[in-house]
């Protein structure tokens, strides 16, 4: 027996398999332009938009403003015991890096670690709704951020994979050496 359907029936059922934590806001897309365009007045190219490492982002966003796991000691880097995934309490002393850096492979089909740049409190600022531009322009002014955003220090090998997630009181981008297939 054949089924026919229409274009936009098709399109209604491909689009609704798609997870909405693939598609960015206008406000993540507006991030991504302008963070590209900085990098682009730096000298360096253009990072991919990844998928995977978007969905870690959007997924990270989430779980910041919905279960605050940057309170007390953890800063924005940290996780919550609330998902599937492994908790972090990210602290000042990087320990906890290893639990950061394999929240892509944790949670998607990408290879490679994720390096995240992270904006945004619980502790003073949770009825604050982040914006691209103050996202980007927070990062500027903090040398070790900048450092990620522009591959200076020991971050300096390209990135070929970036993922963006913005939601509330936080911004954060993931940026990775492997492409994303």
């Amino acid at each position: 027996m054949k089924v026919k359907i229409t274009l936009t029936t098709f399109c209604m059922l491909f689009f609704s398999m798609i997870s909405d934590s693939q598609v960015l806001t206008n406000e993540e897309k507006v991030l991504y332009d302008i963070l590209m365009k900085y990098r682009k007045e730096q000298g360096l190219p253009i990072i991919p938009l990844s998928e995977s490492l978007t969905l870690v982002a959007q997924t990270h966003v989430k779980d910041l403003t919905e279960n605050k796991p940057d309170m007390g000691n953890c800063n924005a880097h940290s996780w919550s015991s609330k998902g599937s995934w492994t908790a972090c309490c990210y602290t000042p002393d990087h320990t906890q890096a290893e639990l950061m850096w394999s929240k892509p492979r944790e949670l998607t089909s990408y290879k490679g670690k994720g390096y995240e740049i992270a904006c945004g409190s619980n502790d003073c600022c949770s009825d604050f709704n982040m914006t691209a531009i103050y996202a980007l322009d927070s990062w500027k002014k903090s040398s070790g951020h900048n450092a990620v955003i522009i591959n200076q220090g020991i971050l300096d090998e390209s990135w070929n994979a970036v993922g963006i997630g913005l939601y509330k009181g936080f911004a954060v981008v993931w940026f990775g050496h492997e492409p994303d297939n």
